[in-house]
C-alpha cells in the first residue's frame, strides 16, 4: 500500500449529502474486472456522470473540466453511507483521488479508505462549507493536505486543522493494510510459536 503523508491537488467540491456507495459506484459494475489496465474509474459516479441514454451530464462536476484531474474531493456529511462494498474506495482511487474531506463518513466507507491508502480527513461542516464555495469560486483551486501536521489548507489560502486516531494516522504515513500490520509484528510471532511449540512438541 502506498503512504500517504501530504498531498496537494485539484480538488472537487461535492455540494450533496448522504452520497451512498451505489452513487460512487452502482452495484452492477462491481462484477466488472479490475486489473492493472482497467480499473474501476469508468465506473466512479457512473449514474451521476451519465444519463439514461450514456451521455455526460455537463452539470456534473467531474464532468467539467477544471475538475476532471481532481485528486482530492470535498464533501458533505455522510460520504461513503449505506453498502459496505470496497469498490467504491477501488473507483475513487482509480480515478486518482488519495483524500476525501467531509464533516462525517459511513463508518465501514472510512474504514475501507483507510486500508486501501486513502484519507478520509473530518473537518466540521462549516469549513467544509468555505472550501466548497472558494473551489466553486475558483474552478481548477487547489488543496493541500499534511498529514503529518494533520492540516489542510485550501485555495486561497485557508488552513485548518484535522483529528485523526492515531492508529490510522500511523498506518496511512507507513503505507500499512492489515496484512503489512501483521507482517510488521512478523518478529515477534515467530519467537512466540518457536516457543509455543517448544514447549508443545506434540502439536508438530
Amino acid at each position: 500500500m502506498k503512504p500517504f503523508t501530504s498531498l496537494t491537488a485539484v480538488a472537487a467540491p461535492f455540494d450533496m449529502a448522504n452520497i451512498d456507495t451505489d452513487k460512487i459506484i452502482p452495484a452492477r459494475f462491481l462484477r466488472k474486472l479490475r486489473s492493472m489496465s482497467q480499473g474501476y474509474e469508468p465506473y466512479l459516479f457512473h449514474d451521476m456522470r451519465f444519463d439514461e441514454k450514456g451521455l455526460i451530464r455537463p452539470e456534473f462536476i467531474l464532468n467539467q473540466s477544471p475538475y476532471q484531474g481532481s485528486g482530492v474531493i470535498v464533501a458533505a456529511a455522510n460520504f461513503g453511507c449505506g453498502s459496505s462494498r470496497e469498490g467504491a474506495v477501488y473507483a475513487l482511487m482509480d480515478w486518482g483521488i488519495r483524500a476525501v474531506i467531509a464533516p462525517s463518513f459511513g463508518d465501514i466507507h472510512y474504514a475501507n479508505e483507510i486500508q486501501n491508502g486513502m484519507l478520509p480527513a473530518i473537518l466540521e461542516e462549516k469549513y467544509c462549507a468555505v472550501l466548497r464555495q472558494n473551489l466553486l469560486s475558483q474552478p481548477g483551486g487547489l488543496v493541500s493536505i499534511n498529514l503529518v501536521d494533520q492540516s489542510i489548507t485550501g485555495p486561497q489560502g485557508e488552513h485548518y486543522s484535522f483529528e485523526i486516531e492515531p492508529v490510522y494516522k500511523d498506518r496511512l504515513l507507513k503505507g500499512l493494510d492489515d496484512v503489512g500490520l501483521v507482517l510488521e509484528a512478523l518478529e515477534h510471532i515467530e519467537a512466540f510459536e518457536a516457543q509455543h511449540f517448544a514447549k508443545r512438541p506434540w502439536l508438530t
